[in-house]
């Protein structure tokens, strides 16, 4: 699906890593949210509070999990889940457009 239809979006963006990670939430009908965002190459910690889907739309970043020794290469079209209250690592080699879905 390249767009959502029947959506609400926050006006203000979440900002991180002095602007080198920017997002917008938006919120469907059902109550769920997402977050609309682009990650800028470089190396980021992101901690959770809720399990965590990051779906990668274009760009190209290494992943470590928690509780994983190695680092994982994801790219477009490809996702991975975060398991809540953990944190995980990103190093960011091209500029990356991603959703993440967010589960009680």
């Amino acid at each position: 699906m390249d767009k959502y239809i029947n959506v609400n979006v926050d006006k203000l963006a979440n900002i991180y890593f002095e602007g080198n990670v920017i997002s917008r939430n938006i919120f469907f009908e059902d109550g769920s949210k997402k977050t609309l965002g682009v990650m800028l190459p470089g190396k980021y910690v992101f901690n959770t509070q809720v399990k965590e889907k990051m779906e990668i739309i274009s760009g190209k970043l290494s992943l470590k999990l928690p509780n994983y020794n190695d680092w994982k290469l994801i790219e477009a079209g490809m996702d991975f889940n975060i398991p809540k209250n953990s944190s995980f690592k990103v190093d960011v080699l091209e500029l990356v457009n991603y959703i993440c879905s967010y589960y009680d």
